[in-house]
């Protein structure tokens, strides 16, 4: 009797310890079956990139470069790329802030277009991939000694420089009477302050007396304009994001005056000028997207790119102007499409 009471306790325990086992390893298999839909949920998911978009100012010439930009993207990316586009409205301040808010937010790229957009994303974040478009000279607008092409740390980009020289031989070319010669353009904007005094030391080494005129926003710049026009014989404006959102300001005053504009850029030029040497701010902005693409896909570095040009500035001028001017171009100008 007490062997059979033995030998049914003996065997409840190892029916329990047989439960026991059988629990441990469910639970087991469970956890791993858990890990490896998570992986494989995880292999599923497609990369979506947030590119922060800050412009300065509307215009043609950024809503151009802009928009190459995101063309680029687009074409590489389809729907996983993702763009917070804001547009400052001329304001520096409001670069600050939605420069910050992308720092906040944590965004993939920035692209910053125009000197204030750059110099506030510069100033955002440190880590973040920065890429400049529009910026006409990357150590004047980020304050570096003897810059060397390369900016280094998470910023690159593309500059709109057009050869100033040939900007000054243009005045020089269209109009060989002209004595006295306005440089036009906003204080506020260092890149414009750096073409000036290019393009004025270019001027004067041709005999030619330059006086330089500055507004320092849209709120004066028909004041100065009309001040330019009585003084000068030819006026010149620099690539210049107050002027161009103000084309129309001054084409009021210096068209009836009868003087005319060499512009440093063609959407300054197609509001109010006669002539440029441009370059072409849509494919400009394919370049920078080109960069971008690299940096998303971690091809490139940004640290080690360098800054990239737009390598065949072209002469053009406006028709409709230069007819009302009585204006003839050379032959190898290029008529602004409308």
């Amino acid at each position: 009797m007490k062997k059979k009471i033995l030998s049914a306790i003996l065997s409840g325990a190892m029916v329990l310890s047989l439960m026991g086992c059988t629990g441990a390893a469910t639970t087991e298999t469970a956890t791993t079956t858990e890990s490896t839909d998570t992986v494989q949920s995880s292999s599923d998911t497609t990369t979506t990139y947030t590119v922060g978009i800050c412009q300065l100012v509307q215009h043609v010439a950024l809503d151009a470069a802009t928009q190459g930009f995101k063309d680029v993207l687009t074409e590489e990316f389809g729907d996983q790329v993702v763009f917070d586009e804001q547009n400052a409205a001329g304001d520096s301040a409001q670069c600050s802030t939605i420069c910050t808010g992308f720092a906040s937010n944590g965004v993939d790229l920035i692209l910053a277009n125009a000197t204030p957009a750059l110099q506030s994303a510069a100033s955002a974040t440190a880590d973040i991939p920065i890429l400049g478009t529009s910026i006409t000279e990357y150590g004047v607008a980020l304050d570096i000694d003897n810059f060397d092409g390369t900016v280094g740390g998470n910023i690159s980009g593309t500059s709109d420089l057009a050869p100033l020289d040939q900007q000054a031989d243009m005045v020089v070319e269209l109009f060989p009477d002209a004595q006295k010669v306005g440089i036009l353009y906003c204080s506020s904007e260092a890149n414009s302050v750096y073409q000036a005094d290019t393009v004025k030391a270019a001027l004067e080494e041709k005999g030619i007396e330059v006086t330089v005129y500055t507004f320092s926003d849209s709120n004066d710049v028909a004041s100065v304009t009309e001040s330019a026009c009585a003084e000068n014989d030819v006026l010149y404006i620099p690539t210049d994001n107050t002027a161009a959102s103000c084309t129309g300001a001054i084409s009021n005053v210096a068209l009836p005056a009868g003087v005319p504009i060499v512009c440093g850029e063609e959407g300054i030029c197609q509001g109010c000028g006669v002539a440029t040497l441009s370059i072409d701010y849509y494919e400009l902005g394919r370049t920078t997207g080109e960069m971008a693409v690299k940096i998303l896909k971690g091809e490139a570095n940004v640290s080690e790119m360098p800054i990239e040009y737009y390598a065949n500035p072209v002469k053009k001028y406006n028709k409709e102007i230069c007819d009302q001017l009585g204006i003839t171009v050379p032959d190898d100008y290029v008529a602004i499409e409308e």
